[in-house]
């Protein structure tokens, strides 16, 4: 877990990153949600069966006024294993085609292989950086 940090860490190289971290109520999540600059949104590729609970935990995101501005990363995860849907059918079942007010990038990731991940926060590190010029 922290050679993982670090790598995402040596991402941002210099610049200073707030990423959204989710957490039960009462956990302080409400403090922190006011300087968030992105969201990574992780989804069981696997789970068809919740994929309308999470595009209403999704969508409830982004709802938030403190939320608006953040850019918006979200994992397709266990594509290793079989029946996943593509990362298409997980943007689609999000809706993430519909938003068009904010940046947002949808990742296949296979988190106990590593796959994807570091593209994906790469692709996040480098909209911050566009950002902050």
């Amino acid at each position: 877990m922290g050679l993982w940090i670090s790598k995402l860490w040596s991402l941002f190289g210099d610049q200073e990153a707030r990423i959204l971290v989710l957490g039960l109520d009462n956990a302080g999540k409400t403090t922190i949600l006011y300087r968030l600059q992105a969201i990574i949104y992780v989804v069981d590729s696997t789970d068809t069966d919740r994929i309308g609970v999470s595009r209403d935990e999704f969508k409830a995101l982004l709802d938030e006024e403190e939320l608006r501005d953040s850019l918006i990363l979200v994992f397709a995860n266990k594509q290793d294993l079989p029946n996943a849907l593509t990362d298409a059918q997980i943007a689609e079942g999000l809706g993430l085609y519909d938003i068009k007010n904010r940046d947002w990038a949808i990742f296949k990731t296979s988190a106990v292989k590593g796959e994807g991940l570091f593209e994906g926060l790469d692709w996040l590190a480098n909209m911050l950086k566009t950002r902050r010029k």
